[in-house]
């Protein structure tokens, strides 16, 4: 039985839909904004969601005082298919206002961001003549449930955006499940946004191994930051606080905490950092789908050592440095392919091969911290279709990622242990109030 504090799928979605709407690059929107046929938008069935009309007219922002009595204010929605040209130019605005308004509202908002249903409300002023189209005087339409946004025709003979905010409070998140199918299907169900979901996993990729350690009945906890509006709307998500996992009996929790150097991380009740010298899977959601050992090679036919593991996931999929290092190499090395290898300190040295590409700028003798995004996947090289062909090195030798005995990170000392562990407490405190009626580990 999972059990949650407040339902968060729409938040879930939402933190997707921005993963999805992150993708779209600047220099598309740049390259639409040269005329006046500027077409920033196409609203997308996908990304329906209901108009709450009432809640947005109380959100918007006014038009001015002092408009005059021949200004009118219609309220309009944003249709399947709509621009913010079309819904413009549908309501009367020439093109010419249309796109100075609409050059004014994306260095506030990017209006390719506009959903089906969305409520804009439009300020028009009567032309002179009776046969002349309406003036553009403002357009105000709610953002997110925090934002409202105003473009508005200013005094000065252009039009200006304005952005309002609503103020935020801090609470704590919380959600908790039993692993049925996945773990990705159960965070879900306990309505975990998925950036969260995404950073508990960094936080425990150190020690488990999400191919063969999560099993049926295993369970997990995480408490996070949530900014909410007064009305108790979740608007964002913040950094993890707590997060545990118990597999197969094994318990694993972290605690967040800052030390004196200033860099925040995660330790166990005794203060033992989660972080190793390396990550055990540099890819966040791929699948092993080739170990460490003798195989068959799918390509040459014949038995071969197969000195690393293979992570299969989509091209493109980034891949992380598993360590601070060094680029050692960057470039093509023949059946690897595009190949990179980062030596971490005078013993381990890790490689990347078979990648579509690497990150822009990336050249031998950068440092790269733990996590960085190094490179993509790809299928370059001898390979019959996209993964990652990973390998960690140790003093010239090659091990198995998956077993390889790494290093333990650091260890509080001294009086950061002492303030640590005073800290524990008030945070427990928090993940009981968090649990609600439901204990951890209690049985269904």
């Amino acid at each position: 039985m999972n059990h949650r504090v407040r339902s968060r799928s729409a938040l879930l979605a939402g933190v997707l839909g921005s993963v999805l709407l992150a993708g779209i690059g600047g220099s598309a929107l740049l390259g639409t904004l040269g005329g006046p046929d500027f077409d920033p938008t196409t609203a997308d069935a996908s990304n329906a969601v209901p108009a709450l009309i009432g809640e947005a007219n109380a959100f918007a922002i006014a038009a001015p005082d002092d408009a005059p009595a021949a200004v009118q204010t219609r309220a309009v929605t944003v249709e399947r298919g709509d621009t913010l040209m079309k819904l413009l130019t549908r309501n009367d605005i020439n093109r010419r206002e249309a796109h100075a308004a609409i050059s004014a509202l994306t260095e506030v908002y990017d209006p390719r961001r506009m959903q089906i249903g969305q409520l804009f409300e439009l300020s028009l002023k009567n032309g002179e003549k009776k046969e002349a189209a309406p003036s553009l005087v403002s357009l105000s339409f709610k953002a997110d449930p925090a934002r409202s946004i105003q473009v508005r025709f200013t005094d000065e003979g252009a039009y200006q955006a304005e952005v309002k905010e609503k103020a935020l409070k801090r609470a704590d998140g919380f959600g908790a499940g039993t692993i049925r199918t996945s773990l990705y299907e159960a965070a879900v169900e306990a309505g975990i946004p998925a950036s969260v979901l995404h950073d508990m996993i960094r936080i425990f990729s150190f020690d488990v191994d999400f191919q063969r350690d999560i099993q049926t009945g295993d369970r997990f906890e995480v408490l996070y930051d949530e900014h909410a509006t007064e009305e108790g709307t979740v608007v964002r998500v913040g950094e993890i606080s707590y997060a545990a996992m118990t597999l197969s009996g094994k318990h694993l929790a972290y605690y967040q905490y800052t030390p004196k150097s200033g860099v925040t991380d995660y330790f166990n009740e005794k203060g033992q950092s989660v972080r190793k010298t390396l990550m055990r899977t540099p890819v966040n959601g791929a699948r092993l789908s080739s170990g460490y050992g003798k195989r068959k090679h799918p390509i040459l036919g014949y038995t071969k050592m197969h000195r690393g593991v293979d992570f299969a996931a989509p091209t493109g999929t980034p891949i992380m440095a598993a360590g601070d290092g060094v680029i050692d190499f960057i470039g093509r090395n023949g059946a690897y392919g595009k190949y990179i290898r980062i030596r971490h300190n005078s013993t381990y040295k890790t490689a990347y091969a078979h990648m579509s590409g690497y990150k822009r700028g990336l050249k031998r003798g950068d440092r790269v911290k733990q996590g960085e995004t190094i490179g993509y996947i790809g299928t370059t090289g001898r390979s019959t279709g996209p993964h990652l062909h990973y390998e960690v090195h140790e003093n010239g030798k090659q091990r198995n990622p998956m077993s390889v005995k790494l290093p333990a990170g650091e260890k509080l000392k001294g009086a950061d242990m002492k303030r640590f562990a005073a800290s524990l407490p008030a945070l427990d405190q928090r993940i009981a109030v968090a649990r609600g009626e439901g204990q951890f580990l209690a049985q269904d």
